[in-house]
Parts: structure tokens; sequence; C-alpha cells
């Protein structure tokens, strides 16, 4: 709703002649406040889809319909109804390496410029985390170049995984490398890898129900025991739905990192704590928790997973309703903390 909708709704309230304390008054008080206030809030896991990507994966797997539909409008619409200020685009599943090197590289390359141009007619209501056409590691040293130094990202998205390699393969290191020198901020979301997309163990239970939480946590393993972590400790990591089920076994995998002192002297849980995590997918009370377990509320940010991950004034109550933060840690997370990751956000 508008600032204009908003007023008419005070008034034809406040004519009815309802006392403050009717459901009327309520309505009146709410309108009132939410009139007066100037959305704030930073979705950093918010997708976007280019003409070019819909065109290119329409019916393939992982591909949730909501995303073919998108539009900057919808964008727009849905943020203005969460107080959302930015957010931060990037795609996601299917993602963009289907098999074909140059096609990946071509398709990454419209995305980006699709984005850029989407930031540049909105600059104050939308980020870019730039697509990679990574497993291909010449041609994504090359785009990171590009949409840097000619697009002026934000950032960098990458999957958890790309056929049978995951985030913190060596073969990767030159791109980690890259990205450790430009001190990038990394946003990283789930896929199901080969080998666990047509797992035959619970009949109708598609991928994205368990595999894209586990997936995470293999990314955050790979990145962590590969010693990428030690090794490039300028990239700023954002790990998509609350890091997976890496908070819940937290305690286990360090067991682990006793046999890795060479690449984790200080410990997995030491390194992850530096890293950030997003609650798109994770607003409730189990994963916040144990999320807390593991960091700060100032490595925790506000995420929606839009379009098919539902809207952002669903995420603003249900971060109301599990009362696990206080005024100020939800300042941090709706904004405070994306803005010290992407400084130029303190303008929207």
């Amino acid at each position: 709703m508008t600032d204009t909708g908003r007023r008419r709704l005070v008034g034809l309230l406040a004519s009815t002649g309802f006392a403050v304390g009717t459901g009327a008054g309520r309505l009146i008080a709410l309108a009132q406040s939410a009139a007066g206030a100037k959305p704030h809030r930073i979705d950093i896991h918010h997708h976007f889809a280019p003409p070019a990507w819909v065109t290119a994966v329409k019916g393939r797997p992982l591909l949730q319909p909501a995303n073919t539909t998108w539009t900057p409008a919808k964008s727009i619409e849905d943020m203005d109804r969460g107080g959302v200020a930015a957010s931060l685009v990037s795609i996601t599943n299917p993602g963009l390496w289907f098999g074909d090197a140059p096609m990946t590289k071509q398709l990454a390359r419209a995305c980006n410029e699709y984005g850029a141009k989407l930031v540049q007619d909105h600059p104050a209501r939308f980020g870019l985390f730039a697509a990679m056409p990574l497993p291909d590691v010449d041609a994504t040293l090359a785009e990171i170049a590009y949409a840097y130094d000619a697009l002026k990202v934000d950032g960098v998205g990458l999957f958890t995984s790309y056929g049978d390699m995951w985030l913190g393969n060596a073969k990767f290191r030159p791109v980690m490398e890259e990205l450790n020198r430009r001190r990038a901020v990394v946003h990283v979301h789930p896929t199901a890898a080969n080998c666990c997309r047509n797992l035959d163990y619970a009949p109708g239970v598609a991928p994205g129900s368990i595999e894209y939480g586990t997936d995470t946590t293999r990314a955050i393993m790979g990145v962590a025991f590969s010693g990428d972590a030690v090794r490039f400790p300028d990239i700023r990591f954002i790990w998509s739905h609350a890091g997976g089920s890496v908070p819940f076994l937290a305690g286990r995998i360090e067991g682990a990192s006793n046999n890795a002192k060479d690449r984790l002297p200080s410990g997995f849980i030491t390194e992850i704590r530096k890293f950030y995590y997003d609650l798109a997918g994770a607003s409730n009370r189990g994963a916040v928790a144990s999320l807390l377990e593991l960091v700060k509320p100032s490595q925790v940010l506000f995420g929606t997973d839009f379009p098919p991950g539902g809207t952002s004034a669903e995420y603003v109550k249900a971060l109301a309703e599990i009362k696990m933060f206080s005024a100020a840690d939800l300042r941090a997370i709706d904004r405070d903390n994306a803005v010290r990751l992407i400084p130029r956000l303190a303008r929207s």
C-alpha cells in the first residue's frame, strides 16, 4: 500500500467514529504506524529471473514455477508490503550449469548484464550478486573481473555444488583466491548434487526438503576442511537457510577437525563463526535457536527466498512471533549487518 493509500485508510476508519479501543481503532493505529514508517529492511536472499535464464531453464529439474513468472514489479510490490528497502538479487535453482561450458558462460553474462540494468534503473531498491559460470574456472575469473570492474556488482552468487564438485574443491582455488583479493561478499545458494537428486527413501519428497540443507552442510565443510576458510579470510561468505544442518551438527563436525590441524589449526567452529547466515526458509524457533548457539546476531541476515520462498511480510511476522531477538538484534538482522557488508546499501 502506498503512503497515500494508508492515509486514505486512516481517514476512512476515523470517519466511522469508533473509539481507539475498538477493532477499527486498532486498525487506525496500525495504518498510522505503517504510513509513517520508512522501509528499512534489506533482503539478502531474493531471486530474479532474467529472460535469457527463463528460456534456458524451462523444463529442467529443480525449477520452481514461481521463478519463471518473476518481474521487477512483483519484487517491488512485495518489498513495499514487507517494509523492505532493498533486495540483493541472485540466480536460483536450477542454476546455470547444464554441462555446456560455452552456454553457461553466455548465460552468466546475460544474467549479469540484465541484473546490472535492474540496479541501474532502481539503485536504491536492488543490488546484485553476480552469477558465475562455474565449474569453468577461466570463464569464472573473466566474469568476476567484468562483474566488478564494468558492472560494479555488490558481490558474487555461487552454488553449493556443481555436478559432483563442491565448494572447497582444489580446482576452484584460483576463483577463491581472486574473490579473496577483492574482499568479495559471496552469497551461496544450495542445490541438490547429482548424487542425491533421485534417492528413493521417501516418496513425494522433493530435493529441496532435505538435500538443499545437506548440500549447504557439505559446502561449508568443503570450504573449511580444504583449508580455504583459513587460506582466504577476506571472503565474506553468506550461507543460505541458516547454514543448513551445520549449526545442529557443528559439535560433531568439530571432532573431525582434530584430524585437520594443518587446515583448521583453530578448529571448525572457530572458522564457521566468521561466516554470515541468512534466515530465508529458517525463520522458526528450532532453526534460529540452533544458529544462535553457533553465532551472534551480528552474523545473521534477513532473507526471504522470494518469489518461491514466501513474502517478506510473512518473514517479518514470523521473526516477530518467535520472540528470540531484542529490538536491537532485529534492527541488526533486518538491516545493519547487511549495510556493514555492503556499505552502499546505507542509502536505501
